[in-house]
């Protein structure tokens, strides 16, 4: 027992020794992130805090003018306005990308494991949002795009995709289904993969067809990544800004004049940068609020596959 000891204090050692090497090892990954985090992310977040409390404009220091920016904000129906056309983008883009992209990933998931296919899948994702807005305010264009084209040669009149208030914001939200929809199927998919087959085997013995297991057991057992994938595209819904600017400016007559697009007029257009930042406190707020409310009714935190 005595001899054994000194080679138990010597494995402690080294181990004690390694544990501190992959602590500064750890530390020395982790600060340039950490950095970035705090200079990029948490240190504008908290100056825009502070100016949504003050008047400011760039030229003269900011101003505390306490909760004027946040009295005016609930007062102003421009701001309303851009609140009421985001959401019903945001009910439009996840309703529609959310549906398709889970029948996109069921498909690759029964038919094939193609990677080329899950490439070619996720080639819109790929194209930056302006490029995509150019493109497709050349296809929808009033007079010379192709689905105008379609729909004057079977006699019917053209539809102002982008020009018209009605067509506008669900033309925008389908233009981003289309970019959004390969990488949402992606995230999707790949939850798929992590499903035990044995629970598939199983309700097949029992006699459970495909319409059966997928409501009984695939959709249970994908909550946890169906939550994840509803929270994230919320969140990039809510901040929908240059296809927007691309494609419409934000009219015809505000139809599309979404909050973000609000926020940069009244930041860099008006150079109200304490009003804009108040704006921008309130969109943040809005989407704590659902997000936790999503996280709390979809049980994101537990799984079923237990």
């Amino acid at each position: 027992m005595s001899s054994a000891a000194p080679y138990r204090s010597l494995s402690q050692a080294k181990r004690s020794r390694r544990s501190r090497q992959d602590l500064r090892l750890a530390i020395i990954f982790l600060t340039p992130a950490a950095i970035g985090f705090l200079v990029f992310l948490v240190w504008p977040t908290l100056r825009g805090i502070w100016l949504s409390f003050t008047s400011y404009n760039l030229l003269t220091p900011a101003e505390f003018v306490g909760f004027a920016n946040y009295e005016r904000m609930f007062g102003d129906p421009v701001f309303w306005q851009s609140m009421k056309v985001t959401i019903e983008y945001v009910v439009i883009n996840i309703g529609l990308q959310t549906a398709v992209a889970l029948v996109i990933a069921l498909l690759m998931h029964r038919l094939t494991q193609s990677t080329l296919l899950r490439g070619i899948v996720l080639m819109p994702y790929l194209v930056s949002n302006v490029v995509t807005a150019i493109v497709f305010l050349w296809i929808l264009d009033v007079q010379f795009g192709v689905p105008n084209q379609i729909l004057e040669w079977i006699g019917v009149e053209k539809i102002g995709f982008l020009s018209s208030e009605t067509w506008a914001i669900p033309t925008i939200a389908l233009i981003n289904v289309w970019r959004h929809v390969g990488y949402t199927a992606l995230l999707i998919f790949a939850g798929l993969q992590m499903l035990p087959n044995d629970v598939f085997e199983a309700a097949k013995l029992d006699g459970a067809g495909e319409f059966r297991s997928f409501f009984s057991i695939t959709m249970p057992l994908l909550r946890p990544i169906l939550a994840l994938v509803l929270i994230m595209t919320v969140i990039g819904s809510f901040q929908v800004f240059d296809t927007v600017a691309v494609t419409t400016g934000g009219g015809p007559a505000n139809a599309t004049n979404v909050l973000q697009l609000y926020i940069y007029d009244v930041a860099f257009g008006r150079f109200q940068f304490g009003y804009a930042s108040a704006m921008s406190v309130a969109l943040l707020v809005v989407l704590g609020i659902i997000t936790f409310i999503q996280f709390r009714l979809t049980r994101a935190g537990s799984s079923d596959m237990n």
